[in-house]
Protein backbone atom coordinates (compact mmCIF):
# COMPACT_ATOMS: atom_id res chain seq x y z
CA UNK A 1 0.00 0.00 0.00
CA UNK A 2 1.21 3.48 -0.72
CA UNK A 3 2.78 5.24 2.22
CA UNK A 4 0.72 8.28 1.44
CA UNK A 5 -2.56 6.48 1.77
CA UNK A 6 -5.11 8.31 3.80
CA UNK A 7 -4.90 7.62 7.48
CA UNK A 8 -7.76 6.73 9.75
CA UNK A 9 -8.46 8.75 12.90
CA UNK A 10 -6.41 6.53 15.24
CA UNK A 11 -3.63 6.15 12.68
CA UNK A 12 -3.46 9.95 12.40
CA UNK A 13 -3.37 10.33 16.20
CA UNK A 14 -0.53 7.81 16.44
CA UNK A 15 1.39 9.52 13.64
CA UNK A 16 0.96 12.85 15.48
CA UNK A 17 2.58 11.23 18.54
CA UNK A 18 5.44 9.79 16.45
CA UNK A 19 6.03 13.09 14.63
CA UNK A 20 6.41 14.81 17.99
CA UNK A 21 9.34 12.54 18.94
CA UNK A 22 12.19 11.94 16.50
CA UNK A 23 13.82 9.31 18.71
CA UNK A 24 11.06 6.83 18.07
CA UNK A 25 8.69 5.34 20.57
CA UNK A 26 7.71 1.93 21.83
CA UNK A 27 4.08 0.80 21.79
CA UNK A 28 3.82 1.51 25.53
CA UNK A 29 5.22 5.04 25.05
CA UNK A 30 2.81 5.76 22.20
CA UNK A 31 -0.10 4.47 24.31
CA UNK A 32 0.92 6.72 27.22
CA UNK A 33 0.95 9.79 24.96
CA UNK A 34 -2.45 9.13 23.39
CA UNK A 35 -4.36 11.16 25.93
CA UNK A 36 -8.13 11.25 26.01
CA UNK A 37 -8.48 7.79 24.50
CA UNK A 38 -9.23 4.54 26.27
CA UNK A 39 -7.17 2.16 24.16
CA UNK A 40 -5.75 -1.27 24.77
CA UNK A 41 -2.04 -1.91 24.35
CA UNK A 42 -2.83 -4.45 21.64
CA UNK A 43 -4.91 -1.91 19.71
CA UNK A 44 -1.97 0.49 19.53
CA UNK A 45 0.37 -2.37 18.64
CA UNK A 46 -1.95 -3.44 15.82
CA UNK A 47 -2.24 0.07 14.43
CA UNK A 48 1.54 0.57 14.58
CA UNK A 49 2.01 -2.70 12.69
CA UNK A 50 -0.53 -1.53 10.12
CA UNK A 51 1.30 1.78 9.73
CA UNK A 52 4.55 -0.10 9.18
CA UNK A 53 2.86 -2.26 6.54
CA UNK A 54 1.70 0.95 4.81
CA UNK A 55 5.29 2.17 4.79
CA UNK A 56 4.70 5.27 6.89
CA UNK A 57 6.66 3.99 9.91
CA UNK A 58 9.72 1.89 10.50
CA UNK A 59 10.59 -0.14 13.55
CA UNK A 60 13.75 -1.41 15.14
CA UNK A 61 14.42 -3.67 18.07
CA UNK A 62 15.05 -1.96 21.39
CA UNK A 63 15.57 -4.70 23.96
CA UNK A 64 12.36 -6.69 24.12
CA UNK A 65 10.30 -3.97 22.47
CA UNK A 66 10.00 -2.44 19.02
CA UNK A 67 10.69 1.26 18.62
CA UNK A 68 8.62 2.96 15.89
CA UNK A 69 9.51 6.09 13.90
CA UNK A 70 7.77 8.04 11.18
CA UNK A 71 9.43 7.46 7.81
CA UNK A 72 8.91 11.06 6.72
CA UNK A 73 7.82 14.34 8.21
CA UNK A 74 4.19 15.36 8.42
CA UNK A 75 4.86 18.02 5.79
CA UNK A 76 6.54 15.59 3.40
CA UNK A 77 3.78 13.03 3.78
CA UNK A 78 1.10 15.67 3.21
CA UNK A 79 2.88 16.95 0.10
CA UNK A 80 3.18 13.42 -1.28
CA UNK A 81 -0.52 12.78 -0.67
CA UNK A 82 -1.38 16.01 -2.52
CA UNK A 83 0.90 15.08 -5.44
CA UNK A 84 -0.60 11.61 -5.66
CA UNK A 85 -4.15 12.94 -5.61
CA UNK A 86 -3.37 15.44 -8.36
CA UNK A 87 -1.46 12.88 -10.39
CA UNK A 88 -4.53 10.66 -10.46
CA UNK A 89 -6.47 13.36 -12.32
CA UNK A 90 -6.46 14.31 -15.97
CA UNK A 91 -4.77 17.60 -16.81
CA UNK A 92 -8.09 19.47 -16.97
CA UNK A 93 -9.33 17.94 -13.74
CA UNK A 94 -6.00 18.70 -12.06
CA UNK A 95 -6.29 22.37 -12.98
CA UNK A 96 -9.90 22.44 -11.82
CA UNK A 97 -8.94 20.84 -8.51
CA UNK A 98 -6.16 23.38 -7.94
CA UNK A 99 -8.49 26.25 -8.85
CA UNK A 100 -11.15 24.84 -6.53
CA UNK A 101 -8.62 24.61 -3.70
CA UNK A 102 -7.36 28.15 -4.31
CA UNK A 103 -10.84 29.64 -4.60
CA UNK A 104 -11.75 28.23 -1.19
CA UNK A 105 -8.37 28.81 0.45
CA UNK A 106 -8.07 31.13 3.41
CA UNK A 107 -5.95 34.26 3.19
CA UNK A 108 -3.30 32.44 5.25
CA UNK A 109 -3.31 29.49 2.83
CA UNK A 110 -2.95 31.82 -0.14
CA UNK A 111 -0.08 33.65 1.58
CA UNK A 112 1.58 30.27 2.19
CA UNK A 113 1.15 29.32 -1.49
CA UNK A 114 2.62 32.66 -2.63
CA UNK A 115 5.55 32.33 -0.22
CA UNK A 116 6.22 28.76 -1.32
CA UNK A 117 6.12 29.72 -5.02
CA UNK A 118 8.49 32.65 -4.36
CA UNK A 119 10.86 30.31 -2.51
CA UNK A 120 10.82 27.76 -5.33
CA UNK A 121 11.43 30.48 -7.93
CA UNK A 122 14.22 32.06 -5.86
CA UNK A 123 16.00 28.72 -5.66
CA UNK A 124 15.72 28.35 -9.39
CA UNK A 125 13.89 25.12 -8.82
CA UNK A 126 11.21 24.32 -11.18
CA UNK A 127 8.64 21.69 -10.68
CA UNK A 128 9.38 18.40 -12.37
CA UNK A 129 6.78 16.97 -14.63
CA UNK A 130 5.58 13.52 -13.86
CA UNK A 131 5.57 10.75 -16.34
CA UNK A 132 2.28 9.58 -17.69
CA UNK A 133 -0.85 11.28 -18.88
CA UNK A 134 0.98 12.34 -22.04
CA UNK A 135 3.54 14.39 -20.16
CA UNK A 136 7.26 14.01 -20.54
CA UNK A 137 9.76 14.24 -17.72
CA UNK A 138 11.29 17.70 -18.12
CA UNK A 139 14.36 17.10 -15.99
CA UNK A 140 17.40 18.31 -17.87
Amino acid sequence: MSKNALLGDLEQAIMDVLWADDAGLTVREVLARLTGRDLAYTTVMTVLSRLEAKGVTTRERDGHAWRYRAVSSRESMTAQAMRDRLHDLSSADRQAAILHFLSEASADDLDAVRAAMAEVEAKGDRPRRRRGRGRADSAG
